[in-house]
């Protein structure tokens, strides 16, 4: 992927040669005021919407209105298993088992969860290891899980730092520190991709070296699940979470995503908040005082399905399933590097690419570094209809994604972003 043009003729061939490109139509795209389309880039926020979604939303309000409560059992989608109907196409988003992924409630709720069962500490070996500068979600659940168990963050938080003057970490560095306090680690919990920088981390090669340690290895995906195809029964992580509003399409605040590994599927002796939802589905409406835990995933569940929320996930993983991680990672891998070497031609020193040159080592979000925090770039961009994103203090973030965005979005965007530097 050594491209060399830069009109935007070649980008027009590439979105020609482009064997996905019927995808975007089937999206909303959002307008600019003058009519023509947004430069959407903000997949890794919020994407966008599926049209199918609209009628899914729907069929759910009819069989309400038709049915009341016997549409746990007679909507088109009965209600009672709603759950189920994502195991099989989430699966193969995550790298999964369909019985060790469960559709529920939120990311954060669900990292909780995880930290109830998965996170154990004893007096020696009670800490947690994050990558400095994670989501700062993810860094307020394990600062809390570590004060509820009785310690303090400040000693049982390792937290991981790049190098002097390198913007991100080598794989080597966090094998280097996990060995380093192998005795203490009771949990290594990092995202799969960085928030902020767009770094993909070797998951697989982590999760050996915790493993080898006697830690617990656990991810969140908010910024891997329909980005990268990840494979986490494979790579033996011990469970995951995940939201489904980013690359995964399915609305503001919508419901997110667990996995359990197999190996821990099953056991009635892993602590756990226990709701009835996650009790035996074959006894569950018996009604009976003493818990038995489903033997899948399904075993964190809480509460029955919020339909309406889950409903647009229907639409964005049915497109998913048509188009296939891989393939979607192949695009990914060449619209970026589009992005790359387009922003590489802009001669300026006011903006750099702070995500790491590897494309092993990155999703589709590439970070613009904005020299001295100057903010009125990002906003003279939205202003001529680019939608990306702003990270403080000093980051714009931008996502090309392969399912709907184009080799012609990509090349107008950096178009108006040349213009201003």
């Amino acid at each position: 992927m050594n491209y060399t043009d830069t009109t935007e003729a070649f980008a027009q061939l590439l979105d020609q040669n482009d064997p996905l490109r019927s995808y975007r139509e089937q999206f909303h795209i959002p307008k600019h005021s003058d009519g023509s389309d947004i430069l959407y880039f903000c997949g890794n926020s919020l994407g966008l919407q599926p049209k199918a979604v609209e009628a899914l939303m729907l069929q759910e309000l009819n069989d309400w209105k038709e049915f009341g409560v016997e549409g746990h059992f007679h909507a088109k989608r009965p209600w009672m298993p709603y759950h189920e109907f994502f195991s099989e196409k989430l699966a193969k988003v995550v790298g999964a088992l369909p019985e060790e992924v469960v559709v529920m409630n939120t990311l954060t709720t669900n990292l909780h969860l995880m930290m109830v069962s998965f996170y154990r500490p004893s007096e020696k070996r009670y800490k947690i290891v994050i990558e400095g500068g994670a989501f700062p979600s993810d860094k307020y659940a394990v600062d809390s899980q570590l004060r509820y168990h009785g310690f303090d963050p400040a000693e049982g938080l390792i937290q991981l730092r790049p190098r002097m003057g390198e913007d991100t970490l080598r794989t080597e560095d966090i094998e280097a520190v996990i060995r380093k306090y192998a005795d203490s680690i009771a949990l290594i919990m990092l995202g799969g991709v960085n928030y902020y920088t767009g770094q993909l981390f070797d998951m697989k090669r982590i999760t050996e070296v915790g493993h080898d340690i006697g830690a617990v290895v656990g991810f969140d995906l908010a910024h891997a699940a329909g980005n990268y195809p990840v494979k986490l029964h494979d790579w033996n992580v011990d469970f995951a979470v995940w939201c489904h509003y980013k690359y995964l399409n399915s609305g503001p605040g919508s419901i997110a995503g667990a996995f359990v590994h197999k190996k821990h599927l099953g056991k009635t002796n892993i602590p756990r908040f226990e709701g009835w939802w996650g009790h035996d589905k074959n006894t569950r409406f018996k009604m009976q005082g003493q818990f038995v835990p489903s033997s899948t995933a399904e075993a964190w569940q809480l509460s029955n399905a919020p339909v309406f929320s889950m409903a647009p996930l229907l639409a964005s993983l049915e497109l998913f399933d048509a188009a296939g991680m891989d393939n979607l990672r192949e695009k990914s891998l060449k619209l970026t590097a589009y992005m790359e070497f387009l922003l590489g031609q802009i001669k300026t020193d006011r903006i750099r690419i702070i995500t790491p040159k590897n494309p092993n080592d990155r999703g589709c979000q590439l970070s613009i570094q904005v020299r001295n925090a100057d903010k009125t770039l990002f906003n003279a961009i939205t202003e001529k209809g680019v939608i990306a994103d702003w990270r403080e203090p000093d980051v714009i973030r931008v996502a090309p994604v392969p399912l709907y965005n184009s080799y012609s979005d990509v090349w107008k965007f950096v178009e108006i972003l040349k213009s201003f530097c």
